[in-house]
């Protein structure tokens, strides 16, 4: 590659997530714990308190329910704007819906809509709840020409056709504008002037971990490079990915559609079915500092869930109709919360735990790809503090999963 965007210098931020960072990662961990605590603190003394991961709700997560929002295959954009609707005043306490979007925006916020195509037809974030979003972004004072609605992908965003339904004046793409098997690309000539592609020389996470062949002393294969949709164009992200299992990763959820979702060279983290690695890969990416005060509210689609075969789900039997959708902005609570219910699911259809579950695991339908999934990801992210993981606070710690299911209407 004829750019090889050179980092590491004093002029440019590294966040050192690597051992061979070793002197260092303790200064930078340090901060990151220190930031956590701060985000705690502030939730103790203010109704609202700072945004940003785990935000000012550590450990509630909203799981709004109404049997309408998907019937026979179809979606009804109004419950599904109801069920919205009720989740926000539950999570925030505020006296209606528009009170609840003003909690997380204002007037004069840029604001990324991060969408998971990847699932079309079946589990995908749902088109629906996408308008619903940018109507509830419109009522908190965002202006249409300051969202970006957006996947790493921009072959994957169009599959879903998302570019069909989107309001005049919504930009939108992918971060990856083109194929690049390479997945180190940076800078894309062709899309210069596109508002979402490209990615940022200058914010990246770095770690001891390579993707299956590729060359250990090329220091871009190191680096994971966050989109500059997300340093430099926007302010805050709401974030909306689905309630799904995952190959690797155990489940898929907030943490994965954060870390694998607006940065590059992602593949490093599951390269090879003996090569998984999304337990380091994922609590590490989302622990950068852009990312952990950037992303401030997370909406999970549960309106159709993934049991069994995620994140792409190619066969509508691996599927169901849950009708919900999660509110939080604690993406470990949340995550854990989807854990727990895809690992009830599973059982009630005869299949093991996501924890269990691999090829030298349990593999009663020969189809894992990878040695062992990897949910564990998530309690490494309560680890560091990125979010609250225990349903029972450990002696110590003041917070622990509250989950609030909330009926809009009647079953």
């Amino acid at each position: 590659m004829s750019d090889r965007y050179p980092c590491g210098t004093l002029r440019r931020r590294e966040f050192l997530a690597g051992l061979g960072a070793a002197a260092a990662a303790p200064l930078v961990l340090d901060a990151v714990r220190a930031s956590a605590t701060a985000a705690y603190a502030d939730v103790a003394s203010k109704t609202l308190g700072k945004l940003g991961l785990p935000g000012p709700f550590p450990g509630r997560v909203i799981e709004a329910r109404h049997p309408g929002m998907i019937t026979g295959g179809v979606k009804h954009r109004a419950a599904i704007k109801a069920t919205l609707d009720r989740g926000l005043t539950a999570l925030t306490g505020a006296d209606d819906a528009t009170s609840a979007w003003r909690a997380f925006f204002e007037p004069g916020d840029v604001v990324g809509i991060k969408v998971v195509p990847n699932g079309w037809p079946y589990a995908h974030t749902s088109h629906e709840l996408v308008l619903e979003v940018i109507d509830g972004l419109k009522s908190a004072g965002v202006k249409t020409n300051d969202m970006f609605v957006y996947e790493r992908y921009r072959g994957e965003f169009m599959t879903a056709e998302y570019q069909k339904i989107l309001p005049a004046g919504i930009k939108w793409g992918g971060l990856t504008p083109e194929d690049d098997p390479t997945q180190l690309e940076i800078a894309f000539p062709a899309f210069k002037n596109d508002p979402v592609a490209g990615y940022d020389r200058d914010e990246f996470v770095a770690m001891n971990l390579i993707h299956h062949g590729h060359d250990p002393k090329d220091d871009r294969n190191l680096r994971s490079h966050l989109g500059t949709l997300v340093t430099k164009r926007v302010n805050k992200l709401v974030l909306l990915p689905v309630l799904k299992d995952h190959g690797s990763a155990g489940v898929t959820g907030a943490l994965k559609n954060m870390s694998h979702g607006s940065v590059n060279n992602v593949a490093r983290s599951h390269s090879t079915p003996d090569a998984n690695a999304c337990n380091q890969f994922i609590p590490e990416m989302v622990a950068h500092p852009i990312l952990r005060k950037k992303c401030v509210l997370q909406i999970m689609d549960g309106i159709r869930a993934v049991h069994q075969g995620g994140p792409f789900a190619r066969a509508l039997e691996k599927t169901w109709e849950y009708n919900a959708l999660f509110l939080a902005t604690d993406p470990v609570a949340l995550d854990h919360v989807e854990w727990t219910i895809i690992d009830a699911e599973r059982k009630a259809r005869g299949l093991p735990p996501v924890g269990a579950s691999g090829r030298i695991a349990l593999d009663p339908l020969k189809t894992e790809g990878f040695d062992v999934r990897q949910p564990q990801h998530i309690a490494i992210a309560g680890n560091l503090g990125l979010g609250v993981f225990d349903y029972k606070s450990p002696k110590g710690r003041r917070f622990s999963i509250d989950h609030r299911v909330v009926k809009v209407a009647s079953t």
